[in-house]
């Protein structure tokens, strides 16, 4: 059935999300809060581990580092493009309109787990390469490892930070069944080179979801998303 890894993901974040909330309210603010900083250090660590994946190779023994160029270039001329759509501010508008046909109007944390948990599961290669072979073959297990994978991030981060991360379920559902729908037509895209450098720019991007876990509201992620973009065509350019 195709779609099924993504039906499959939802599902895996709302699972996570409610048994987070359950969890949650047994815990005192300030075990919330350790619980926050320390799920930013595992996304750091997560991101930090994706970029070093790619940027360094072992050549003759000896290891070496690439893609330096490729990763500036996107991040500088996505983050211009970012800011002048001002993404974040439309993603934050989307979430304010959530809070309140959700009916958490009162809720504080909702736009912030929202948006953090939001970054957090629809960027990676996983994410883009798994929906395109779900479309394509119906082969979902990418998208089962992946729901995995945020089930354990969203209970976690629902835990400390509070129904909004379940929410994340909507963009997940939104852009991975607009990738399976697409699949035919984006897969000639993802070529070696491409899926090297989205999981480059995508790692670093999870990086800075950490940061703003830490330290709140560090960085406008949300701004930095066409650098994705940026960095597929790098590649198919052939730089």
């Amino acid at each position: 059935m195709i779609g099924l890894g993504t039906i499959i993901n939802v599902a895996a974040i709302i699972l996570g999300g409610g048994l987070g909330l359950f969890g949650g309210k047994w815990l005192k603010p300030r075990v919330q809060e350790t619980i926050t900083r320390a799920t930013g250090v595992c996304v750091l660590f997560i991101g930090i581990a994706g970029v070093m994946e790619q940027m360094l190779t072992v050549v003759d023994g000896k290891l070496t580092s690439g893609g330096t160029m490729m990763f500036i270039i996107s991040i500088a001329i996505g983050g211009l493009v970012g800011e002048l759509l001002n993404i974040d501010a439309l993603m934050e508008r989307f979430g304010k309109w959530l809070k309140v046909k959700s009916g958490n109007a009162k809720d504080e944390r909702f736009l912030d787990g929202f948006i953090t948990a939001t970054m957090t599961v629809c960027i990676g290669a996983m994410a883009i390469v798994g929906s395109v072979k779900d479309g394509i073959y119906g082969d979902y297990t990418i998208l089962a490892a992946k729901a995995l994978l945020d089930f354990i991030i969203i209970l976690v981060m629902a835990s400390s930070m509070g129904i909004g991360c379940m929410f994340s379920a909507i963009p997940v559902a939104i852009f991975q069944g607009t990738f399976t729908l697409l699949a035919r037509l984006i897969e000639p895209l993802l070529t070696e080179a491409a899926l090297g450098n989205l999981s480059l720019v995508g790692s670093a991007l999870i990086f800075c979801v950490g940061l703003n876990l830490i330290w709140k509201n560090t960085i406008r992620v949300a701004n930095l998303l066409p650098a994705l973009v940026v960095a597929v065509v790098y590649a198919l350019l052939g730089f």
